[in-house]
């Protein structure tokens, strides 16, 4: 008798995990952090491993990821099960930064992906508007999970952090670039938008997208900000870092996540993630 109730309970258990988890989509934004010694102690050789560990802790299933270099992205993919799409915005291959969106491979299949710079030209590498420092790219893709068969896109972005008139326009942009890409299909958007949510650009994105923090079913979680700068005691009030969805999703949960180690923090931004899933 111990051993077939055991055996109910066990089965009720794995229903109600099954129940709760069918159909959600941890969605995460993470910049990463270029790699350069200039970050002394912080330099990505002694911290990638930390940034690894919280990915996988975390479980995220999709992830778009600012700031890496191609062999940081190929770190990355020392995680099982881990594959991811982007170019480098140096040359659209593999030069320079990346706006990769990293996805679990054993259950979403890449049905089509591209990238597009934030600029007057976008279909071309180049600096936007007022950027002095460094070419801006964008990456999406078009995801179909392998359980659902629902089709999804998802757009990852860093827009500049000089100049005002490219961040503005670079909101504008993404708004045309996802309604020409994904027409009528469910949306998500993550990025380093270096933006706080009373500027034009993000509230441009609201307008067209729902923002994450705003709409979670459960409060938010963790530190409004979402930069540290690699400071352990910094007060993190600002939050540039988002995910935005569509109206086909509901955000079961939001949080920033503030995982650190010996008083260090994997990157000098904190992942942002929201559980989501289609409203119906």
């Amino acid at each position: 008798m111990k051993n077939y109730l055991a055996l109910i309970f066990a089965l009720l258990v794995s229903i109600s995990a099954f129940s709760q988890e069918e159909g959600e989509i941890k969605v995460a934004s993470y910049n990463i952090r270029m790699d350069t010694p200039r970050d002394s102690m912080n330099a990505w050789p002694l911290r990638k491993e930390n940034v690894k560990a919280l990915i996988q802790y975390h479980d995220f299933d999709i992830m778009g990821t600012q700031e890496g270099f191609i062999h940081q992205l190929n770190d990355l993919l020392e995680m099982p099960g881990f594959a991811f799409v982007g170019a480098g915005r140096d040359d659209g291959k593999t030069t320079g930064e990346h706006s990769a969106i990293f996805y679990k491979t054993d259950r979403f299949e890449v049905v089509d992906s591209g990238d597009f710079w934030l600029s007057e030209t976008p279909d071309k590498p180049g600096l936007g508007w007022d950027a002095t420092c460094c070419n801006r790219i964008a990456s999406w893709a078009l995801f179909k999970d392998k359980d659902s068969k629902r089709e999804f896109y998802v757009f990852n972005a860093h827009f500049d952090h000089q100049g005002v008139v490219a961040r503005r326009e670079s909101g504008k942009l993404m708004v045309e670039k996802m309604k020409e890409i994904a027409k009528n299909k469910p949306v998500i958007c993550t990025g380093d938008f270096n933006s706080t949510p009373d500027t034009e650009q993000i509230i441009g994105l609201s307008a067209y997208l729902k923002d994450a923090y705003t709409v979670t079913k459960m409060p938010p979680y963790g530190p409004v900000g979402t930069s540290n700068g690699f400071r352990f005691t910094a007060s993190m009030k600002n939050r540039i870092d988002y995910v935005f969805v569509s109206q086909d999703f509901l955000v079961s949960n939001y949080a920033v996540l503030t995982d650190a180690k010996d008083q260090r923090y994997p990157s000098d931004h904190l992942p942002v993630v929201a559980t989501v899933h289609f409203a119906n």
